[in-house]
């Protein structure tokens, strides 16, 4: 789809060089009944100009593309009703590439505002990481202890946030899954979580995001980023982030599992329950790990299904571990609703990156 809106574009510029052959008598041109000025010939030749940089932009993804296709759109419409009569059919493709710029504009504004409050988050100033040292472990229930051994958090600067970029499939109760790529934040001194997500649904462009912090969760979903499909701030969405908050935590961050909002209780060898309270906002987790040290799931009683907007058991098997950035860490997992009638996977993440401490959007 993307080739041939690039090719519609280079086409539709290209059809404008013909204005400007008319207008400087470079052959009969006698698609134009009327006379077209030079002056408004350099018009017709900018226009063409313009609209393949248009493409250009677009194909590379640039983010300045919508605004310029918008007023390309705009300066070519003008053109078109001077020669109307014989121009008109032009308006056809000014319609496709406006409504396509406009779709784009709005995936920036949607997609921007995620990047304003990650710059936000990122502006407080984060202390030195000290070196985490088996001391710090002490407080931890053994069989923690073991998984950040295993994952190699020791020896590692202790951590502050992380970037995890994601893809992977997702779906609703009695809907198709739909593949989809994710970016996220997570910052632990004030625990924050911001996740943007990109997909397909029926074909058509949707973006989510999730947003986590100390004063408030929301979750929007966009169709074509102009319509809301989900647009939730209720009460009960704040412990469901919280935990999720905390899953991330578990499973992608375990050098940060020595904080002091972190309450155990070791159940047996291979497993813990984790309280973990955010000023007030309470919930808890059962952690199962294996012999070998990881941690393979995550239980928690404690999160809303949004759809019922009803707490359920849900849990998040993880497995493939390998190093990523020096950690040895899960590279996929699942996400399962456990309904008193079945149990529901909903989301299947597969780990593109993770990386600690970023001070940089872009790293």
């Amino acid at each position: 789809m993307r080739i041939v809106l690039v090719l519609l574009i280079i086409l539709h510029g290209l059809i404008h060089l013909m204005g400007f052959a008319k207008a400087f008598q470079f052959g009969e041109m006698a698609q134009f009944t009327k006379e077209i000025s030079r002056p408004m010939g350099i018009l017709w030749l900018l226009a063409a100009l313009l609209f393949i940089v248009t493409a250009i932009g677009f194909f590379l993804r640039k983010d300045w593309w919508p605004i310029l296709g918008i007023i390309m759109v705009i300066l070519s419409q003008g053109l078109i009703f001077t020669t109307w009569a014989d121009a008109k059919y032009g308006t056809i493709a000014n319609a496709i590439i406006l409504v396509v710029a406009i779709i784009g504009q709005s995936n920036l504004t949607f997609e921007n505002s995620f990047k304003e409050d990650v710059a936000a988050a990122m502006s407080v100033v984060a202390p030195s990481p000290d070196i985490l040292k088996d001391k710090d472990l002490e407080s931890l229930p053994e069989c923690v202890q073991n998984y950040l051994r295993y994952v190699g958090a020791l020896g590692k600067p202790k951590v502050y946030n992380m970037k995890i970029v994601f893809t992977g499939e997702m779906r609703d109760k009695g809907k198709d899954w739909f593949k989809f790529t994710s970016e996220q934040y997570n910052f632990f001194g004030s625990p924050t979580r911001l996740f943007f997500m990109k997909a397909q649904v029926m074909g058509l462009p949707t973006y989510g995001y999730h947003k986590y912090t100390n004063e408030v969760a929301n979750m929007r979903i966009k169709l074509l980023s102009l319509f809301s499909v989900v647009d939730l701030s209720e009460p009960e969405l704040y412990p469901t982030e919280t935990v999720t908050f905390f899953n991330d935590l578990c499973l992608f961050a375990p050098a940060a599992l020595i904080d002091d909002r972190i309450s155990w209780e070791t159940l047996d060898s291979l497993s813990a329950k984790a309280t973990f309270n955010n000023k007030g906002t309470t919930i808890s987790a059962i952690l199962y790990f294996n012999e070998k040290g990881q941690l393979i799931n995550f239980v928690s009683k404690d999160r809303y299904s949004v759809s019922e907007m009803k707490a359920f058991p849900f849990s998040t098997p993880a497995s493939n571990y390998k190093n990523i950035n020096g950690y040895q860490l899960p590279s996929y997992g699942e996400a399962i609703w456990h309904y008193p009638d079945m149990d529901f996977v909903y989301g299947k993440f597969e780990v593109v990156d993770i990386s600690y401490n970023v001070t940089d959007f872009n790293r």
